[in-house]
């Protein structure tokens, strides 16, 4: 089915990529100049790697999915940060075909769908070292409704209570990410209910929102992703502006709210690059490899 096709789920384990300064910057050259500079500007090299990850995931998935090749994609950002493909001709199959990236930790991850909203939000259960559990997440008690905050401090151990606290944390990112909305979304207006972590439900200001779906799934190494899925009118103004499709019927919005979730597949950065490509140096290496050097 053409519109399954729209519905992919990707993550890289950084921990596992060590680059050298040279191969750092031969990835990298297959980005976009106006790129650079979002993946220089971090000092620590965890930063970089996240940072370049990101990107090349979102322009690998693009070429997969609509077969566009990476010289002719363009990736742009609404005011509030969320990235969204322009492009002039759309896939009919796939119409509002849209992604949405998420770094934590050691995992980069995106997700995409063809028709429907995605959010993603990828989150590393650290453990704080310097504060206890309970002081560390009652820093964030302006997040969370009260009954959220019921369900995270009567999960059981402290370690528990952390789990619970960053689930409902990721879930929250990914409804924000979802619709395009900034950090400044008031997140304990949104409350979560579920079993278990599966049926999960949303309420706003007290109302469940119809046309959402949602996932959290475990990435592994102590690392949770949260994925949303919604109908388009809930984008923000910025971000609906860039749909090609912001009104279906009844028949198309149940197919793209009911399409299978699909499982994470784990990529490595080298299958990001585009094909047959190992050997080649680009011409601009030379050019951006002093600024990629710790």
């Amino acid at each position: 089915m053409e519109l399954e096709k729209g519905v992919q789920r990707w993550a890289v384990d950084i921990s596992e990529w060590n680059p050298s300064p040279h191969y750092f910057s031969f990835a990298m050259s297959f980005l976009p100049q106006h790129e650079h500079s979002s993946i220089t500007r971090f000092f620590k090299i965890e930063d970089r790697k996240r940072a370049l990850v990101s990107r090349l995931l979102q322009y690998a998935v693009v070429h997969q999915v609509l077969g566009i090749p990476y010289n002719e994609i363009v990736i742009r950002r609404t005011a509030e940060g969320k990235p969204y493909l322009e492009c002039d001709k759309p896939n009919l199959e796939l119409p509002n075909f849209n992604f949405n990236a998420s770094h934590h930790g050691d995992f980069v991850a995106i997700a995409s769908e063809p028709i429907c909203l995605v959010g993603l939000d990828v989150v590393a259960q650290t453990i704080p070292e310097k504060e206890s559990v309970e002081d560390f997440i009652q820093s964030f008690s302006s997040y969370f409704s009260r009954l959220e905050w019921f369900n995270i401090y009567n999960a059981g151990s402290s370690r528990q209570i952390l789990s619970e606290f960053y689930r409902y944390w990721s879930v929250k990112e990914a409804f924000v990410k979802a619709i395009g909305e900034g950090v400044g979304y008031k997140l304990d207006t949104v409350e979560f209910h579920h079993k278990n972590w599966e049926n999960i439900v949303v309420k706003a200001d007290g109302k469940e929102l119809k046309d959402w779906r949602f996932w959290l799934l475990e990435l592994g190494k102590d690392h949770v992703a949260s994925i949303a899925r919604c109908h388009p009118t809930f984008a923000t103004t910025s971000y609906k502006r860039t749909l090609k499709q912001t009104q279906c019927n009844d028949e198309e919005c149940n197919m793209g709210l009911n399409l299978p979730n699909a499982s994470f597949i784990f990529r490595k950065v080298e299958d990001l690059l585009p094909s047959n490509e190992a050997g080649r140096v680009p011409p601009c290496l030379s050019q951006i490899g002093a600024a990629i050097k710790d």
